[in-house]
């Protein structure tokens, strides 16, 4: 190695000793044909370039192969010497190349799949919310008032006539049922927006959940996602209801190991066993052949048991009750001789051990129902629980807070973005659940009306910033600060989160049309809110107004 660097070296001495420009010979003189000298001169520079050029390459390759022969025989030193650390290293290389695999995959499923440029894609996510430019705080004022809270004055009229009509409702429904086969219905319980303060959209219409239970002998055994192998790791929020005898988890009657009279029986084993020849409800609310509670059967058994209630009673009242929508179980319309008509909401649901939280089948506006699932799959609301830690924020919040009203500006807005362009699979309940974890976050005093612009501004943010993430979390599931007077059960405070954005992962049309129209709602808010706000005259200030100047 070293002779062959030395040949090189003396190689390009001589070349450079010999060039005729750097070292000129004066004493020697120049003979006449110097055309052919010089010529020579430069046929033996370029014979010398390239002798040098062949002997590095020649170096090159020799110390290639040295270079190649030492690694290879200090590699195969080490695995003979350490396999172990060699299989440990390729594994871990292993595991890296994979991570980096599963997170690149869902990486591409979190983008936009109709963006081809990827800086196109960056530059909208992230920016639109920057350049929206919100009304002052006067004239969200005069737009809440003249827009919004004139609409849910209405809300209380509805909600007292309502009320009394659905439990005379099911009070009729009670009496036309058979208590020996069919479902006993309990008493109806307010929900939802009209009983939170906050609905905007006309139909103003009252949801009432209904529980029921089995008729004896008969039981539901509950099952939700993390209580067992049979509920489906893709369906967190779901469960299942299955149908059992009492008798089953029994230990035995006493008349089994007691020899009784031959004019004595067993009060409970003679009811048993004559309803054991009567398998009605098993037949009618059981999915094919299994125990699992089918909730199209049970919407079916419902719809018919409210018709046989209202014929009983419709000639008490003087106006015609209706399904608005037969794909729920009991949306009603009630619909007076003037044209006037008023909607509401039965649901029938099954109560979860002790608590408030529900197992429902049928959302009746398709809030929550985020794709498709089998009927026997039944999701938890906490549509009592909701109610419940507004009404409890709302006794520490100062008086005549802003946050019900930024709600119902945004659900506003976005209601009207819809009519627009389209529905999207952003529903209120993502608007709610942002407002539930900003309650949260904020301190009570910034929830005064006069912080209404910037808790509106903090709601957009969130939402967009949750879009973009497409990570939206259920505030009760997998919350751990929640206050203790509200009772949730501890099962679900300590269970993972629920992301109630997962559809948007895996259905990426649903996703970028929701995308669009919340930009398109955002670039739209200043003109949707002068277009619907009534100019107040000069000199003349509303309540709202006078609080704010």
């Amino acid at each position: 190695m070293p002779a062959g660097i030395f040949r090189v070296c003396f190689v390009v001495i001589a070349a450079i000793v010999n060039h005729p420009l750097l070292f000129p010979k004066e004493n020697i003189t120049v003979p006449e044909n110097t055309e052919e000298v010089i010529q020579k001169m430069k046929e033996r520079e370029e014979n010398l370039r390239l002798e040098r050029l062949k002997l590095e390459q020649e170096i090159a390759v020799q110390e290639m192969l040295a270079k190649s022969s030492e690694k290879a025989t200090e590699a195969e030193e080490q695995y003979m010497h350490d396999p172990l650390s060699w299989n440990f290293w390729t594994a871990l290389s292993l595991v890296v190349f994979l991570l980096i695999e599963l997170w690149r995959q869902d990486y591409q499923e979190g983008m936009w799949q109709d963006y081809s440029n990827e800086e196109d894609e960056n530059a909208i996510l992230g920016k639109a919310f920057k350049g929206v430019v919100l009304p002052d705080k006067v004239t969200l004022a005069n737009f809440y008032e003249r827009c919004i809270q004139n609409v849910t004055s209405e809300i209380a009229r509805n909600r007292e006539l309502v009320e009394g009509f659905a439990d005379d409702l099911l009070e009729a429904l009670r009496s036309v049922c058979n208590r020996d086969a069919d479902m006993e219905v309990e008493e109806s319980i307010g929900v939802g927006s009209m009983y939170e303060n906050w609905r905007v959209h006309k139909p103003l219409a009252c949801d009432f959940i209904v529980p029921f239970t089995p008729p004896e002998p008969y039981c539901f055994q509950l099952e939700t996602w993390h209580s067992g192998e049979s509920v489906p790791l893709d369906k967190q929020g779901y469960g299942l209801i299955k149908i059992c005898r009492a008798d089953e988890n029994s230990t035995g009657c006493i008349c089994d190991k007691t020899k009784l009279g031959e004019d004595l029986l067993c009060l409970l084993h003679s009811k048993m066993n004559q309803s054991r020849h009567n398998n009605h409800m098993e037949d009618l609310l059981c999915y094919n052949d299994s125990r699992y509670l089918d909730g199209d059967q049970v919407m079916t058994w419902f719809q018919v048991a409210l018709t046989k209630a209202w014929n009983k009673i419709s000639h008490k009242y003087e106006f015609n009750l209706t399904f608005s929508l037969l794909e729920s179980p009991g949306a009603l319309k009630i619909k007076f001789r003037s044209g006037k008509t008023i909607a509401f909401n039965l649901t029938p649901v099954v109560q979860y051990a002790d608590s408030d939280v529900y197992f429902i089948s049928h959302f009746p506006c398709s809030d929550l129902a985020e794709g498709s699932t089998s009927s026997i799959h039944w999701f938890l609301t906490f549509a009592v629980y909701e109610k419940r830690y507004i009404q409890f924020v709302s006794k520490i919040l100062p008086a005549n807070s802003c946050h019900l009203s930024c709600l119902q500006i945004l659900a506003f807005l976005h209601g009207k973005q819809c009519s627009l362009t389209g529905p999207s699979s952003l529903t209120n309940y993502h608007l709610k659940t942002v407002m539930l974890h900003l309650l949260q976050t904020h301190p009570s005093s910034n929830w005064a009306f006069g912080y209404l612009e910037a808790r509106l501004q903090d709601m957009l943010k969130f939402l967009e910033k949750s879009l973009q993430e497409k990570r939206l979390y259920h505030f009760f599931i997998g919350n751990r600060n929640l206050p203790e007077e509200l009772g949730i059960p501890v099962v679900f405070q300590k269970a993972e989160p629920m992301n109630l954005f997962r559809p948007f992962v895996l259905q990426r049309s649903f996703y970028r049309k929701t995308m669009d129209t919340f930009h398109e709602m955002l670039r739209n808010t200043s003109t949707l809110i002068n277009e619907y706000t009534m100019h107040v005259p000069m000199g003349r200030a509303t309540p709202l107004n006078k609080e704010l100047l």
